[in-house]
Parts: structure tokens; sequence; C-alpha cells
């Protein structure tokens, strides 16, 4: 709005009790040229500037300033469009705008400009949209969308990688497993801002990969890491469909793994990223230790490396030239051949020195670190002794039958040599 200011110049002769008392004077003939019009623009801070910058000031903070902790509730504070529910020509007096709020004429009738009855529950209705825009409202998700906390992107999925050319990726999906913001200082462009987004994809049938991607945006980089992971898929073998072929030892950096193979049913006891790519690759029974760095990327280069270098029962029997025997709890401890090799060596070709335990040779003779185990309260106590002696005979009964029918294939203790009519009948 613009308001005109009549400049009078040369007036200054006036007695200033003439312009308080309402007194008539006789009017003094004013030189007309002496006399100019100049248009003068009000001008305030809240008509310089467009509502999105005005609202900008208030929502948003300097880079100065958050460093120093400022601002750090600015980010809810939502935009409200103050338009939002306002009609044109209808104000707080309720007038009737011919023209405006309501036709020049109406019938045979010509509306003239006239005040309405007062709407009182119009800016209450007002007050009451507006306040609705304002409540910061979190992004729900159901319980299958959510990630490894809320909504935040890290453990939630993203879809398949993008076809290439005729080749699409049916069965796949991708699982964000670090989504970080990076700060780089530049001479010419100072500080800028970059998103680095680290994913794992795989088709749950042997078939993955991870990839990393780096943009402005976020999800451009998501985007970016999700088709690098689908341009690099490794190939895994998986015992039995549910684990792995062994326990081996893998590390990259200052980061260690010790991943031990475990029976269908037991699930996945691991980190949650090493989760993320069993679920990719289909493994769905194994026990991973993570020491040392905690690392993200670490875990995951280590991880795949373990995975990559991982031998199939086959390939050890070959490395040994020795069968490779299973025994398991489910089978009574029955053995059961799993590989055999080409050549089979002698006893006496294998060297007194040689490693033949299966758990030590693949694991690289490294060991988990366990914490020690302190004793029960009961077992300082003078009746815990009396027990054990009690019951010393009946002491690994059950163990010691399973050991001796591994061994020897019947039932016999250290007397049966020594006395072979004693031998006892197996019941």
């Amino acid at each position: 709005m613009a308001s005109k200011l009549l400049a009078i110049r040369n007036i200054g002769y006036k007695p200033l009790s003439l312009l308080v008392k309402q007194i008539p004077i006789q009017p003094v003939p004013y030189n007309l040229k002496l006399l100019s019009t100049t248009p003068v623009v009000s001008v305030n801070f809240f008509n310089k500037l467009p509502a999105d910058k005005l609202w900008k000031s208030v929502t948003s903070v300097s880079n100065a300033g958050a460093k120093k902790g400022r601002g750090k509730g600015a980010g809810r504070i939502r935009i409200r469009d103050l338009n939002r529910g306002q009609i044109i020509g209808v104000g707080k007096i309720n007038m009737l705008w011919p023209g405006l709020s309501a036709p020049v004429i109406r019938g045979r009738e010509l509306l003239k400009q006239q005040r309405l009855p007062d709407d009182p529950e119009r800016i209450e209705k007002l007050i009451k949209l507006r306040d609705s825009m304002t409540k910061f409202r979190r992004l729900k998700l159901s319980p299958i969308e959510r990630g490894w906390s809320g909504s935040r992107m890290p453990g939630r999925s993203i879809g398949p990688p993008d076809p290439v050319g005729e080749d699409e990726f049916t069965g796949f999906d991708t699982k964000v497993l670090q989504l970080r913001s990076l700060l780089i200082m530049k001479g010419s462009l100072g500080r800028t801002r970059n998103y680095q987004a680290m994913v794992v994809t795989g088709n749950g049938q042997g078939l993955a990969g991870f990839g990393f991607g780096r943009a402005k945006e976020a999800p451009a980089a998501l985007r970016k890491a999700k088709n690098r992971a689908g341009q690099k898929l490794m190939h895994f073998e998986i015992y039995n469909g549910n684990t792995v072929f062994h326990d081996f030892y893998t590390a990259f950096g200052r980061t260690k793994i010790f991943v031990q193979m475990k029976n269908e049913g037991y699930g996945l006891n691991c980190h949650r990223a090493i989760r993320e790519i069993c679920r990719a690759i289909g493994i769905k029974d194994l026990r991973a230790k993570v020491e040392g760095s905690n690392n993200l990327q670490h875990i995951v280069k280590a991880f795949f490396i373990g995975l990559l270098q991982q031998r199939t029962h086959q390939q050890l029997a070959e490395e040994k030239k020795l069968h490779l025997v299973e025994y398991r709890a489910e089978n009574e401890r029955y053995p059961k051949v799993v590989a055999s090799p080409s050549e089979v060596r002698t006893k006496e070709q294998i060297p007194q020195t040689e490693t033949l335990d299966f758990n030590q040779y693949v694991m690289n003779d490294k060991v988990i670190l366990r914490k020690k185990k302190f004793p029960r309260f009961y077992e300082t106590m003078p009746h815990y002794d009396i027990y054990l002696k009690k019951y010393e005979r009946y002491r690994n009964h059950e163990k010691i039958r399973l050991n001796l029918k591994m061994e020897y294939g019947e039932i016999k203790s250290f007397l049966t040599d020594k006395y072979p009519e004693e031998k006892t009948q197996d019941a």
C-alpha cells in the first residue's frame, strides 16, 4: 500500500494555537507552486520479503549457528499456509462487497455494500486449522517396513536393483546397511555435504553382493549403491540349504569375526549387519562373534571375505587326502562319511605334527575368546562334595556308552582285552 504525503511549505509562520484549537480562521492564500505531492511506499520487514523467505528465517539455522548447537528444535517448526481457509472479500468484519464476495446484481436488485451479522465461529475455525498444520507428525511405518531404529534408513528395504538392459533382478531385495552424511571442505566451494550409502542385495538363493554410493542427496546415493551392488554379485554355496560348510575365522583391518555353523532351527545369532547379509544370501542358521573394531564397513567386508574363502567338504577332503566324517547328536553320534578324496593316505603317511582336529584346521589355529565361567554358589558348599561322591558311578554314563560305540563298535571296558571272557552283552 502506498500513501501520499502532502508536503506543505512556508506555513511555519502560523501559530500552533491555531492548529490545535478548532477556531474558524480566515483562509490564507497559498502559492500552489510551492506545494508538491510525492508518493511514499510503506515498506517494512513483513512486506519486503515473500512468505517462503520469511518462514525460512524462522525454520532454518545458519551453518555457524548449527556448529554452536543452536536451533536444535527448529526442524520441528512446520511452515503454515496462512492463506488456507481465507476467502477473498471476507475478513474480521463481516461485510458484503458487491462484485467481490457477492454478485453485483441479484435478480432485479442491485446489491449495495452493507455489513452482515458477525460470525464468531469463523475465527475459531481458522485458528484450529492453523494449529493442525503446526503439529509435528513423525513418519509412521508398518512393523514390516521398519528398519533397525524406527523410521531411519539402515535396515529398511529399498527394492531390487534397476534393470540393466533386458536383464531384470527378479526375486532380489536390497537392504540398507549404512547411510551417513559427509562434510567435505573444498577451497572453491567451501564446506559441502554429501551422503554415503552402503547396501546389500540378494535373492536368498546364494547370490548376493554389496555396494557403496555417494551423492549430494540421500535418495541418489541409495540408488547408486543399489545398482552397484547388483553389478557385483557373488555366488555362495550353502550347506544343507541353511548354514555354512564349516566354522571359519576372518578379519579385515582390526575387525575379527569368528563364524560357527549351526543346526537347522538355531537361527541367526550375530551382528545385525551380518544378519541382513545372511538373509540376502539365504543362510538361516549361524552364529558369529565380532571382536575388535566395530567399523560397519569392515564387518561387511570381513564377512564376505570369510564366505568366499570357505571350502566345501569335498575340497577339504582333497586337501587332507582323508575321509571327512560327520557325527551328529540327533543321529546318536553315528559316523557318516560326508566326503572322500580320490586318493586316501594311510596311517603311516600322516606325520605326527599334522593337525587332524577338524575345527582347529578350518579355524587356522584360532580360538574364540570365551568368558571365564565362575562356579555356582552351591559348588563351594560341603554337601555338594557328598553329592558328587554319591553319583560318581553314574557320571557321564550315557555319553560313555555312545563314545564306546563310536570308537570300538561295542561297549567295552579297559579290562575287556585282558579278560575276553568277561565281555558284557550290549543291552
